[in-house]
Formats: structure tokens, sequence, C-alpha cells
């Protein structure tokens, strides 16, 4: 088969990271072709001030040398940047006239630092810090002069501030904000960061708005707009960037702030796809290295035809070393009339802490001087933790390193850049023998991006190393009958499926004979799905003694035929209560036990299984009667809730179904909900969207999907939501992926568990 030509304009962070993840999928379906502007190999532009400072050099921090694009057969073209696309004929053409054509087209041209437009910005000893040559412009001008200013107070200027110093020069920064690193940190965290910077000899000038460079041909100094003026032999500009789009002028290219593009990076041209900072996805622009990779993921998957959910945005976070200062912000940080926050300080130690609570769901953090806990809390923001499981850990204490470590979930992610779990990175330690930091970051990619993570990926081989890695988990017995866990529970299930409940009770070690009301329900659950001996169904008695029958109404839906047998069941049986509940469905009281079989023979109602069933599934008025409806929902209920009637679940479970976007049935609030949109069906897990643009057939392969890996991984009692909270999204969405073809395997699985 003829290679197709893949052609990338751009050789940065984004546009290789794509081109390595289509690699990883089909190593051998493009023939590569890269377009850098840059006379070098790609490399980590967020390393770059530790080349200023000069704590590296500039190979160290090379992510692909030349050997990388030999052995993969990639031509580059390094300084010579692509200047036009002429998408009609899909070719390129560079500064040095080269026409090269192109199957598919990637644009990753990144940013462009932002230079304010002041009076003499165009003087000699006028510089961004952008990339390697305006690092060499600044060791060159340190040889010769010693008095620098460097305009913005953010991570970048920072960063450059700290490495003239590192040069020997004096450095003024000015900042037109109240405090530095606005855009990163609360009030708090930044009067504590400066003042650990100004002992380091960096002055910094707040609240001043520049207004005109002076000097002849070379910088002299730096005016303000209240009158002042201050010496400088340099003026360092890292104010910002902005998206550089300039390819994509004169072309059909959709442009608004950046490039636009769908969940799989794609432009509204075909064939041409765009990634990292020179593109905008749902009205954002990212800048962080995390997002940027993400989009990497969802391009190569589109591109190499592999099924995918795509992009969905990021939860920004900033995990930092600022001059030596550890830093980490996430999420909603900034205190409002809409949130509470916890707050922790401790002076000696020079360490803060906070943590911020919107609608009782963690929103966002900063951490100052110990980021340790960054990872963890990344993850709670992520999947919006509610507040009683962060109190709960907060009762029961933070614990030392140790047992940090050891109570972090294989899923929590420790790289945010790459997305690298605790799992991932214990998993390489201990198949491969990984012996440093070093190692694991070759292996893993863990801390190869910013290094922010790298002293929680050195406190996790320190404790593998010394400790395995089993060591100091937690665990927490199923209740006061037993010691044993759920996991310790379903592992001897699993083990001895010949054996009745009363054995494996004795196995581990019950305490009571028959169990008491919290673990009964638990081992009959557990039998029922792994042993071969079923437990003997217990009926669920009301208060009174009676019992309780709910007549199924397929996706909310019912008529006089329905109604009519329910009708007649009340009068036969003389059922005293029949209620509509929420569901949506109907609910019989009151029902002798003589009575209860004959019921639900007459209704046609399941007689009861081990754990619980499908409480409902709810639709809205459908696509006839719903106003912006785009989609079916009574079909799609009606067949939902056939499929899964006969299912048996560790926890109740509600399922809503929208037609359209005005989510009339609330599907969002739903343990699990799918929206009509114009593209197809949306699915959302406990409110977050996991797949997109699906079809009928494939929404409900997908649900199928989505409720086998949560029948097989989750604990009796457990919802949807906590289930959610300890996998994480994105390991939830990966792994439903690989089961989308697993319906016919589930409803097996149920068969064979029912006889």
């Amino acid at each position: 088969m003829k290679k197709q030509k893949l052609v990338v304009i751009g050789n940065g962070m984004a546009g290789v990271r794509a081109v390595e993840e289509i690699l990883a999928i089909h190593p051998d379906r493009f023939e590569i072709t890269i377009f850098g502007k840059e006379p070098h190999p790609n490399y980590n532009r967020i390393l770059l001030s530790k080349v200023l400072q000069g704590d590296t050099s500039v190979e160290s921090i090379t992510l692909n040398d030349w050997s990388w694009y030999e052995a993969h057969q990639i031509t580059l073209y390094t300084g010579e940047p692509v200047m036009h696309i002429q998408t009609d004929q899909k070719v390129v053409v560079t500064a040095k006239d080269r026409i090269v054509p192109y199957d598919e087209l990637i644009i990753a041209t990144g940013s462009l630092p932002f230079m304010l437009p002041l009076p003499g910005a165009k003087k000699e000893g006028v510089t961004a810090f952008r990339d390697i040559y305006d690092c060499e412009k600044m060791v060159e001008t340190s040889k010769k002069y010693k008095k620098a200013i460097v305009i913005g107070g953010g991570l970048l200027g920072l960063e450059a501030a700290r490495g003239l110093l590192n040069l020997g020069m004096q450095v003024d920064v000015v900042h037109i904000g109240d405090y530095i690193m606005d855009r990163q940190l609360d009030p708090m965290a930044a009067s504590l960061l400066q003042k650990e910077l100004e002992a380091q000899g960096m002055n910094f000038l707040l609240q001043k708005n520049s207004a005109e460079i002076t000097g002849h041909k070379r910088v002299k100094g730096l005016r303000f707009s209240d009158g002042s003026w201050r010496e400088a032999d340099l003026i360092v500009m890292a104010v910002g960037v902005r998206p550089n789009t300039a390819v994509a002028a004169g072309t059909d290219i959709e442009v608004n702030r950046a490039i636009v593009v769908d969940d799989y990076m794609r432009t509204n041209i075909p064939n041409v796809y765009a990634v990292g900072e020179c593109a905008e996805h749902r009205g954002l622009v990212y800048g962080l290295v995390a997002p940027l990779y993400e989009q990497g993921k969802a391009l190569a998957a589109a591109l190499c035809e592999k099924q995918h959910p795509g992009y969905q945005g990021s939860v920004l976070s900033t995990q930092l070393k600022v001059s030596g200062v550890d830093v980490f912000s996430s999420g909603e940080f900034m205190d409002s009339d809409e949130t509470q926050s916890l707050q922790w300080f401790d002076g000696v130690k020079k360490t803060y802490k906070k943590i911020v609570i919107r609608d009782q769901k963690v929103a966002g953090a900063v951490l100052f001087g110990d980021i340790t806990e960054g990872a963890r809390l990344l993850g709670m923001i992520q999947q919006k933790t509610d507040y009683a499981v962060l109190e709960k850990e907060l009762n029961s204490g933070s614990g030392d390193k140790d047992e940090r470590i050891a109570s972090m979930a294989d899923h929590d992610i420790v790289c945010a850049c790459n997305g690298v779990s605790k799992g991932t990175i214990v998993g390489a330690i201990c198949e491969q023998g990984l012996q440093s930091v070093d190692d694991i970051k070759a292996c893993t990619k863990a801390s190869s991006s910013c290094g922010g993570c790298r002293p929680v990926v050195t406190d996790i081989l320190d404790f593998i190393q010394r400790n395995g890695a089993d060591e100091g988990k937690r665990k927490e017995a199923i209740c006061a009958c037993a010691e044993a866990d759920h996991a310790e529970i379903i592992e001897a299930v699993q083990l001895f499926p010949n054996e009745s409940l009363q054995q494996i009770m004795e196995r581990l070690d019950w305490k009571t004979a028959s169990g008491c009301e919290t673990c009964r329900p638990a081992l009959h659950y557990y039998m029922g799905m792994y042993s071969r001996q079923q437990p003997e169904i217990e009926e669920v008695q009301q208060p009174d003694g009676t019992y309780m029958a709910a007549p199924r109404l397929y996706g909310g839906i019912t008529g006089a035929h329905q109604l009519r047998i329910i009708a007649d069941a009340i009068e036969t049986y003389k059922i005293p209560l029949a209620k509509l509940a929420d569901g949506p469905r109907m609910e019989l009281y009151g029902i002798k036990k003589q009575d209860i079989a004959a019921v639900r023979a007459a209704l046609s109602i399941t007689a009861p299984s081990y754990g619980n069933e499908l409480v409902a599934v709810g639709t809205c008025a459908g696509i006839q009667y719903t106003k912006d409806a785009f989609q079916d929902s009574i079909n799609l209920g009606k067949q939902l809730e056939e499929e899964l009637e006969s299912f048996s679940f560790p926890a109740r479970l509600t399922i809503a179904i929208s037609s359209g976007l005005r989510d009339d049935a609330k599907s969002l609030q739903a343990d699990v909900g799918l929206i009509g949109a114009p593209g197809g069906w949306e699915l959302y897990v406990a409110g977050e969207r996991l797949y997109s643009v699906m079809k009928e057939a494939e929404a409900i392969r997908m649900t199928i999907a989505l409720l086998s890996y949560y029948r097989d991984s989750s604990f009796y009692g457990e919802s949807v939501g906590v289930w959610l909270d300890r996998f994480g999204v994105t390991s939830v969405r990966e792994e439903v992926l690989t089961r989308k073809g697993s319906y016919t395997e589930l409803k097996n699985k149920q068969a064979a568990a029912a006889f």
C-alpha cells in the first residue's frame, strides 16, 4: 500500500508530539515531512529558562534529535518556514520556494511573542524570550551590560529575570498588575513568591504602565506613564503570546482568535488539521503543554482512523518550579461570592495551601512551597469530587510522605503534562527494574516536560524501592462483621466459585453467622456475579411486612392497555398505594406476601435477582413534541430499557435521554445520560461527557459497554458517580472504547449468571 503524504508545518512540541502519537498507532501509514522555522530539531521550549539560567544545555533539552527523524524516515527542513498553503492544489510553499504536496496537513505553528508597541521598541537591546535565539542574545548582552528590565510579572517574565540574575545582571521586573503571576496564583501565594524572589535579588515595580523605551540606537531606559524612569541596558518583553495563524492567511481556513478546529482538531477545510497554540477549540486557545498533548492524541486517532472520543477540553493546571520555588494551581482558585475556600499557612516551613469549593465540589487549588498534593488535587478538580470526600481525607490526617504515596490510587495522574498515572510509573518500576527518575522519564515520559512533578516521581520511586508495590495500601472492611474489604471478597468468590455463601464467609473469618444488612446484600451480589453457587434471593420487605412491585414503563412511556392491566391488578389484589416515583416509574405498595408472585406475573415484572435492577430510563416528549429536538429519545429509551431490564448492578441506576440540547429529561443529573445533538447522540456519565456524534445503534453499544465496565470494576453499593471519581473520566473513556463490542458478551454473562 502506497504511503500517504503527511506534511507538518511547525517543528515544535505540539506538532511533533502529534507525529509521535501517529507513529505509535500506525508507523507505516504516512510519508512524513516536517518544516521548522528554527535551525534546530525539536526541543522542550518549557525548559528554555533552565538554559538561560545556566542549569542545563541546549542539547539536554532536545526532545527528538536528528537521529530520531532519520530512524522514522521523517524529512525535516529546519530554518525553512512554510509561507503559503494552496488548499485547492493540496501543496505548501516554503520561504525557499520549495513546493511540497500533501494528502494530510497539520498546522502546528504555535504562537508568537507579543511585543508591546511602545515608542522605541525597535531599538537595539529589546528582545522577547521565546526561543533559543533569544536566550543566546541575552547571554551575549550580559557579557557587556549589567542592568536589565523584564516587562511582565508572569511565569515567563520571572524565569527570564532569574536567568538574568544568574548571568550577573541587576534585574527589575515591571508588572502592570497588583501582584505577580496573577493568572496562576492568588494574592497570598503571589506575595509569598515575591518575598522569596526579592531575597534572591529581584526588584519589583508593580502597577507600572510602560510608556516609552528611551535611548538613541540602543536602549538606555524605560519611562512609565506616571512620568518616572528606570535605567536599563536590556529590556525583555514577556507580556504574553498570540497564536501564529499567518500561514492560514489568504486561504479559506476559518480563523477566529486562532485556527478554528473541532474535537478531532480538523479545520473547516478537508484534510487540514491544526494543533497546539495556533488552534482554537470551542472558543479556547491553550498554551500549556498538557492540553496540547491531549489534542495530539485526538488528531492522531482521526488521521489513523482509530476510535477516539475526541478532545473534550482541559482543566488547566500549573505545576512549576519558579526560580527554585515550587508552585501549583489549578481550576477556579480565586475567591468569589459563589465559592468557599479552605486555607493553610505555615510561616516556618513557608508553605501555603488553598482549596476552593463551589456547589460542594472541589473546584480549584493553590499550593506554594510544597506541591506534593498537586496531582491528587488536580484529580479531584477534574472529577469534581464532593466536599464530603475531601473532608473525610482531611479528618483522617494527611500523614507523612509514605502515607500520601500509599494512599494515591493507581489512576491518579502524577505527570499532568503527559497524562502519566501513578499506576503506570509503579508498573514501569516493577516490570522493568527502573532505578532512577531519569529511567522513569525515559520510559514513561513522566517529568519530561515542565519537570514540576519530579519530586512526586522521586517519592514514588523511593517508596516502591523500600516497600514494594503493594505495601501501605489502605484497606476498609466491608462492615463490622468482617475484616475483609470488597476486593478480598471478590477475589475469594472468584478463586472458589464452587463454594457456598457460608463457606466463603468462613474462609474470610466472618464474625457473625449470617452477616448484617450491610454485608449480606453485598455477599449476595458478589456470589451472583462470580459464583456457580447462587445464593437464595432475599425478598425485600417494607417496614410493615408487605412488598412493593414496580411495573416497567419502557422509556417512561405507557398507554391505555398497560394502565388497564395495572388498574386490574390494583383492584384484584387490593393494593392500597399506587404512586409515581422518580425514574420515571410507577410503584405499587402494600402487596401481601401470598400475592406478590401473582402480581409480578400479571404485570410482567421480572423476579428479583441479586444486586440492583435498572430503576428506569426516563425520556423527554420525543422528537415530535419537544422544542429544538434533534434525535428520537423515545425510541432509544424504549430499546435501552428493554435491553437492560434483566441486568443486575451494584447500585440503583437511572438513565435519562433528552432529544435536544435543552435537556428536558435532565440527562446531566442522571447516572447515565444521552442528549441528542445535531451530529448525533452524546453520552454522559454522572454529568461528564464521554462521547459524541453517535448514531442510535452506536449509542446503545457504547452505553452497554459503559455499564459493562461499571459492573465489572465497581464495588457493591458504589454509585456510578463515586465509581467515576475513583477511576477518573479519562481511564473510563479509554476502557469503554475497548469494550464497545462487548454488548453480546455482557448479555451472555448475565444469562449465564441467571442460569
